[in-house]
Formats: C-alpha cells, structure tokens, sequence
C-alpha cells in the first residue's frame, strides 16, 4: 500500500470528515498522571478530559472516534458532519449551549416580534454558528479552554496551559482512519503506562471493550464498516508487535485481517509511527494525497516521496 503523508495543507475541515488531533501541554504541566517531583496526583484530570470531549461531541456535529488521554498531551480521532439540514432553531439551541447567543438571535427564540432587517441579521449569525458547529478549531477551542482553566485555578496559576495550536491530520481513507485508531489506542501501552488494551486507561478501547453503550462512533455501519471484534483483535497483535517487552509473534491469521482492511503486513508498523511525526496534516496514498493537495489549492505536497516506487 502506498501510505504517504503530506505536509503544509492548512485547515480544510469542510472538505475532510477525519482527523488526528494531538494538544500538549506547555512548560512540562501536568495534564494528567503523577508527578514524582511534588508528590502530586493529576489523575482526576483525565475524566474530567473524556468528560468534556463527550458533552462537545453531544453539542457539535462532530462524533468521536477514538481518545487517549496521557500524562502531558491526549490524542483524539474525529469525524466532522455537515449541519446543513439543521433548522434555525436547532442551531440555536445547540450554540446556546456553548455561548451566550446575541440580543437579537435571544429574541428569535423567545419569539418576539422582529423587522426583516433584524431576522436578516438572525439568518447572518444562524450560518456563522451552524459553520462554527462543525468546526474542529472550535471544537478544540471550547475543550481545551475549559481544561486550561480549571488546571490553571487548580495549580494556582496564569498563562497558556496547552500549546498555542493543537496539531492536525487529515485522514483519507478507511485504511488510515484505522491505522490511526490503532494508533491512538495503543499509546498507553508503547509508553509502558499499561500492558492491554483493556488495562489501558481513558482510552477509547478500553471503553469501548468495558461499555456497550458508547457514545464513540460505533463499528459495523457506513462510517467504520468493521465488525468491532476484528478491531480488537487486530489492536492486539498489532501492540504485542510493536511492545519490545513482548515477545509474542504475530499469528498466522493476522495477514488475513490486514488483507480485508486492505492493509499490507510488510508496512503496518511503519505506518504506525507516522502519526506522530510533526507537521503531517494528511494521511492516505499518493493519489488521495494529490487530489487532496488539488482541492485545498495546495501544489507543494511534502511525503509523496517517501515510496514514489509505490505511485
């Protein structure tokens, strides 16, 4: 398989449903985890991650589809939704959830009388909203403001908390949306913090495995068209592979996995550790990556050379 990756692309989230988020924290703070140093445990802060992930997913047209969260940075796998069908109300009442809605859109929901020009301006804000509600930046703007100042007022101090901008990668096919996946839910375990995914804490996997009524996108429909049992069952073998501490061979019956998700065995690993190489804002095959490059206005596509062979 051609797996590529791609520089430089900017944001273009209405023209891609799936990224890869990464948001670290600054001046070594502790998102989560134990610090050795002051004796002091951050754990609480890891729920308190999942927590507001879910009840942004619950209020934007974005879906989750895999999380974990680490001692000094989280990974998340969304999926963007158009919003579109959305009526004015329902945009609404889904933004007064987040915000403060405006005099006038106040005065659209309580259903006091109002002049064509001040319904027009109603429609102006309606639009921006119903665009800002399946956006990730503000998706990402409202979590990890929340999270930098509930830590901040708990550390007894100002500044940034996260890093100024959260890094971003496009996902542009099935086969990098679940390598990434996979991705994300063994990062406990390559860091030593967990040795199973279902041991693995506040990650999707473990949720997933412990909760069948999880508000994750769920497999085995259009958007992950797998069952979840091939899922797990590939995150496994793929993390006994990829643990130096383990030493267990990957099973015949995997190819056969890799093969159905059309996956090629000789470079699973190797597209495993590209998630986490800076500045990468897509993932995909070479010709996925130049249409891409085409539809963002984009002509300079850094990683097409990685396997030019392969093209």
């Amino acid at each position: 398989r051609d797996f590529c990756l791609s520089r430089g692309l900017g944001d273009v989230y209405k023209r891609q449903p799936y990224y890869h988020i990464i948001s670290r924290c600054v001046r070594r703070s502790y998102l989560c985890g134990f610090d050795r140093l002051t004796k002091t445990s951050f754990e609480h802060r890891r729920q308190w991650i999942v927590d507001r992930v879910k009840y942004l997913a619950s209020v934007f047209n974005i879906d989750v589809c895999s999380y974990a969260i680490m001692s000094n940075h989280y990974h998340l796998v969304l999926k963007v939704n158009e919003t579109k069908d959305w009526s004015i109300h329902q945009v609404l009442i889904h933004w007064s959830s987040l915000c403060k809605l405006p005099f006038l859109c106040q005065k659209f929901m309580d259903k006091q009388l109002m002049t064509k020009a001040e319904m027009d301006m109603v429609l102006i804000m309606t639009n921006e909203f119903r665009e800002r509600l399946m956006n990730i930046s503000w998706f990402m703007k409202l979590l990890n403001q929340n999270i930098a100042f509930r830590a901040n007022s708990e550390d007894n101090c100002k500044g940034h908390f996260f890093e100024s901008r959260f890094k971003s990668q496009a996902l542009l096919d099935e086969s990098a949306l679940l390598t990434c996946m996979a991705y994300v839910d063994l990062n406990p375990i390559r860091a030593a913090m967990a040795r199973t995914p279902e041991a693995s804490d506040y990650t999707s996997i473990q949720e997933r495995i412990k909760n069948n009524n999880t508000d994750l996108l769920p497999f085995g429909n259009d958007d992950i068209p797998y069952s979840l049992s091939l899922y797990l069952q590939l995150v496994e073998l793929t993390g006994r592979a990829v643990l130096e501490s383990k030493r267990g061979s990957i099973p015949k019956e995997l190819p056969d996995i890799l093969e159905r998700l059309n996956l090629n065995p000789d470079t699973w690993m190797d597209e495993l550790t590209q998630f986490k190489t800076s500045g990468i804002t897509a993932v995909g095959t070479v010709n996925q990556l130049k249409d891409f490059c085409q539809s963002v206005g984009k002509k300079w596509c850094s990683g097409i050379q990685l396997k030019p062979a392969l093209e």
